[in-house]
This record gives structure tokens, C-alpha cells and sequence, in this order.
């Protein structure tokens, strides 16, 4: 049986959407996207107020935005590299949700991220704690053009 990758992004303004697809070329990936059952708008995703619906859901450590539709027949990939945008410093909650929905036992997870300054520290411990069952590899800030470059790298290893 050969090994599956699946690439499982969530992109609030396309930035992680493009890493993921010219990652998913690049080395041949499964590409699915974290869609929130109910879309953002622009004034959801304005972080500087206090009351949009990304700041009340960062602010709020249990939540967990619902998901459109369900990754179809999880336990055929190995691999689950996962990407999203950097929020206060951590994955966005849907990505909470997302690994909560599934059993990453035995599969190896892979986190990337973009940002406009943080790093992907934090998230990469907060990911851990929320689904300690996977075995994680070291993730990657992708700003710019070497997610494919980086795709290839980490997958041979």
C-alpha cells in the first residue's frame, strides 16, 4: 500500500491557500480545505476589534468553529501536513476543531504557517496538546515562495 499525504489548510485571505497548492503540485498531495460551516466576512476577520468573530472565538480557548464538510476517508493518508494563517500567536480554532475530528493516531502530522510576524512556536506546542495521540514532525513558516521547495524536503525525510 502505497503512502498518502493529504495537505488540510484553513485560509482566511488566500496567502495559506496558495502555500498549500503549490505544495499539493509539487509532491503529488491530497488537497482539502478547513471551510468554516459559516464563512468569515472581512468584518469577522478584523482582528483589531474586540467584538468580531475571530477576536470573540481566539479570545475563547473552547471554542470550535464547525466545519462545512468532513475530510472523506481520513485513514487512508499517512501524512497530514496542516496549514493556516497565524492568529494571536496560535492555529486558528478551527483548526482545533479539526484535529479534534479525527483520530491522527499512528499518522504523522506536519504543521505550516503563514504570518505577517509571528512565528509558529506557540501554535506548534498548542497543536500537540490538542491531539498528543499524532506523531509530530517540526513545522514551518512559509512566507513567500518555498512551500514547494520545503513540501519536497520534508516529505523525504
Amino acid at each position: 500500500m502505497s503512502k498518502k499525504t493529504l495537505i488540510a489548510y484553513f485560509s482566511a485571505s488566500g496567502v495559506t491557500a496558495r502555500a498549500a497548492k503549490e505544495m499539493a503540485d509539487a509532491v503529488g498531495a491530497d488537497l482539502y480545505e478547513i471551510r468554516p460551516k459559516q464563512p468569515y466576512t472581512a468584518a469577522d476577520l478584523d482582528w483589531m476589534d474586540k467584538k468580531s468573530r475571530s477576536t470573540v472565538e481566539m479570545n475563547d480557548p473552547s471554542s470550535r468553529p464547525a466545519i462545512a464538510e468532513p475530510v472523506q476517508n481520513m485513514e487512508q493518508y499517512d501524512t497530514v501536513m496542516i496549514g493556516f494563517p497565524v492568529w494571536w500567536y496560535v492555529e486558528p480554532r478551527i483548526i482545533d476543531t479539526f484535529l479534534e475530528s479525527y483520530d491522527f493516531s499512528g499518522k504523522t502530522l506536519i504543521p505550516f504557517a503563514t504570518s505577517g510576524g509571528s512565528g509558529i512556536g506557540k501554535a506548534e506546542k498548542s497543536l500537540q496538546e490538542h491531539c498528543p495521540g499524532a506523531a509530530w514532525a517540526k513545522g514551518q513558516l512559509l512566507n513567500g515562495s518555498k512551500a514547494a521547495e520545503w513540501a519536497q524536503h520534508v516529505l523525504k525525510g
